[in-house]
């Protein structure tokens, strides 16, 4: 089809000037516009090329009879038309291969023709009907010689990508700027160029709600950490959007666990982090406490950070092409280059139709050297993401510091649609290199096409954390002031076990955590991979107790057997005992700390409980009600709002804040995306 519009539009270029009489010209338009209306008086908009010109010629014919056509038409192909030339070439010409742009990506969403249109064609546009639709180009267009130049960062298109890579867009002149209907953005060249947008493909892992567990059957409950803030950050840019997120997207720990909180730190990074515990009334359920358990990470001096050898894994392809994608992926590294020190090094690797190195490994010092390469990156092509995955876990190992940190950071929306995507694959090959010292990190950006079941899968299996970006600011707080504890591991493979004691808890759940649950035999398997907890992170774990003799048991006593016998050791003052194992960086055997819950670290109402107690709860509310609230009661927003407001504390960046509008904005919120028009 390219090699066709290019022969046409080199035949119009060598015509010679024809200028036939008036009368001749009238009687060739009148003759043309009526054999092509009663040849194509049946077509309809299809899937072919040739249907869609077809019909899009058709409906300018039809505007020709309310304008003189000498008015608007190209002269070159006028005087073709008055001269007899063939109507298959004007239903090609009239579009203008000019319009017809490989590599401006569009949605698939039909808009009407009027918008974004020069001035001198809005007479014509007018003319068509309001059904009229913009044409697309939806099957593979052949590449030219020149279009299939492979350049850095821009991959070649790939025939899977047709629909989004190919689309008919007006041009503009004098001005005129694209409104938001259009989602476009104006090129070098004065070109509206429409960016790929989707809608309603997110991808979530199934998630259900802990189970209520009975003590005197089940008293053990065995985890491993979470430190990930994905979550929190999709439910505010969803609420920002004025939609409520999907229920799977809730992850209720990562809620939590996006904020930080004043838990004691240890003294020395010999004991990495030490255990925090406290019971407060349960704010949602008079019957019932919760037991929380706080985890403070060592802080690690600036001047300690070790050396980091870190690689850019960059998402290019064609879905990357929207503002909270690619533009904000860029920006993001370039703050990230800012906590770095001038030592470390950098390395850059992306991939779309296929992969490949933009940037070898270059010392943070030469900082124009890296901006200049995080410039000329663009979107276009497939997702090849399997392939840019092995190459950068290469490229890292080539250049390993096995004194150092050792990191490849990958930034996509996660949709891999060439190669290898199967999930379970992709983790395998992740599991394997865990041994090489590489660790693997996750930041995801946009919404629509937002696969945060593979980043997951990704970022637990790599050693590695997994984060949302949806703004420069949360660029900010992940990659400057979290950027110890996204980079620098303290400790590894941490596991939570508690044991509740039955003499005092009668039912409890575990609110969160349920894609990290693992079984009790796991927690003394050092074999048995599980969470890492960088410099300075906080861990918040909540549990909801039932005490003994309250009220509003959920599980009744059994009729046929009797009750157990009440244990012979255990001290009535104790709820639970705690059990954390870990390992040290650069050790393959388990550390364990314990500690005993017990009701001195209670507070006897909600109102004389810690104010990050207070904080953590409303947040866990929040999330429960965001997911349905099936043990939440009637709790409300209102009621998460109430009890979150006077929870502020300093709150210096303003996050405890920002919560609470979010809290107001999920009452007003639509439970589903509204569909492009």
């Amino acid at each position: 089809m390219n090699d066709e519009l290019n022969r046409m539009e080199r035949a119009f270029e060598r015509q010679a000037t024809v200028r036939p009489s008036d009368a001749a010209r009238q009687a060739a338009m009148r003759a043309a516009t009526e054999a092509f209306e009663q040849e194509n008086a049946n077509v309809h908009q299809g899937s072919s090329i040739g249907s869609r010109l077809r019909e899009r010629g058709n409906q300018l014919l039809i505007a020709l009879k309310r304008r003189p056509f000498m008015d608007f038409a190209h002269p070159k192909l006028t005087h073709l038309l008055a001269g007899g030339a063939s109507l298959a070439v004007l239903a090609v010409a009239v579009v203008s291969i000019d319009h017809i742009r490989p590599g401006i990506v569009s949605t698939p969403v039909e808009t009407k023709l009027g918008q974004a249109t020069p001035a001198d064609e809005k007479d014509v546009i007018a003319a068509l009907p309001d059904s009229a639709p913009v044409a697309r180009l939806e099957e593979e267009v052949p590449k030219t010689k020149e279009a299939g130049k492979q350049q850095p960062g821009i991959p070649p298109v790939s025939k899977r990508e047709n629909r989004a890579q190919f689309s008919f867009s007006p041009q503009t002149t004098g001005g005129v700027v694209a409104n938001e209907a259009t989602s476009g953005l104006r090129s070098r060249d004065d070109t509206v160029v429409r960016q790929y947008r989707d809608q309603g493909r997110d991808k979530f892992s199934d998630i259900t709600s802990n189970p209520l567990k009975v003590v005197a059957k089940d008293p053990v409950s065995t985890f491993s950490i979470d430190v990930d803030t994905a979550s929190y950050a999709f439910v505010r840019n969803a609420l920002n959007n004025g939609v409520l997120p999907q229920k799977d997207a809730v992850r209720v720990e990562e809620m939590i666990n996006y904020f930080d909180y004043g838990y004691q730190a240890p003294e020395n990074r010999n004991q990495p982090f030490r255990a925090n515990v406290s019971v407060m009334p349960t704010p949602w359920n008079t019957n019932t406490k919760l037991l929380r358990i706080g985890i403070k990470g060592f802080e690690l001096p600036k001047t300690e950070a070790p050396k980091a050898n870190l690689v850019f894994l960059i998402d290019t392809s064609g879905s990357m092409n929207a503002p909270d994608k690619l533009p904000l992926l860029r920006n993001s590294f370039k703050l990230l280059l800012s906590s770095l020190k001038p030592d470390d090094t950098v390395s850059i690797v992306t991939y779309a139709g296929s992969a490949g190195t933009v940037l070898e490994p270059t010392r943070v010092a030469d900082r124009n050297k890296i901006l200049s390469a995080l410039e000329r990156l663009n979107a276009g092509g497939s997702t090849a993401g399997a392939e840019g995955i092995r190459q950068a876990y290469q490229l890292a190992e080539r250049q390993i510091d096995n004194a150092g940190v050792n990191r490849v950071i990958l930034a996509t929306d996660g949709d891999f649609n060439v190669g290898i995507s199967d999930t379970g694959e992709l983790k395998s090959f992740i599991e394997r290199k865990r041994a090489s010292g590489v660790t693997l990190s996750v930041l995801g950006f946009g919404r629509g096409n937002y696969n945060d079941e593979l980043m997951q899968a990704l970022a637990q299996n790599g050693n590695g954390n997994a984060a949302y970006i949806d703004t420069l600011s949360e660029a900010r707080k992940v990659l400057v002031e979290e950027a110890g504890s996204t980079l620098f591991t303290i400790a590894k493979d941490v596991k939570l076990q508690l044991e509740f004691n039955p003499a005092t808890v009668s039912e409890y759940r575990l609110i969160g955590y349920e894609t990290r649950l693992l079984n009790r035999e796991d927690f003394n398997n050092d074999k048995v991979d599980a969470g890492d907890i960088g410099a300075g992170h906080t861990v918040t774990a909540l549990y909801e107790i039932t005490p003994v003799g309250a009220n509003g048991r959920l599980v009744d006593d059994l009729r046929y057997q009797s009750e157990p016998a009440k244990p012979a050791t255990g001290s009535a003052e104790e709820y639970a005992f705690i059990k954390i194992r870990y390992k040290l960086p650069d050790s393959d055997t388990s550390t364990l700390i314990t500690a005993p819950v017990t009701r001195v670290s209670e507070a006897a109402s909600v109102a004389k409980a810690s104010r990050d107690d207070r904080f953590a709860a409303s947040v866990a509310a929040f999330g429960q009600v965001l997911s349905g609230g099936r043990y939440t009661g009637s709790f409300s927003y209102d009621d998460v709002v109430s009890l979150a407001q006077s929870t502020k504390g300093e709150d210096r960046f303003g996050y405890r804040a920002e919560f609470i509008n979010l809290v107001r904005l999920a009452k007003s919120a639509a439970a589903l995306e509204p569909g492009e028009q």
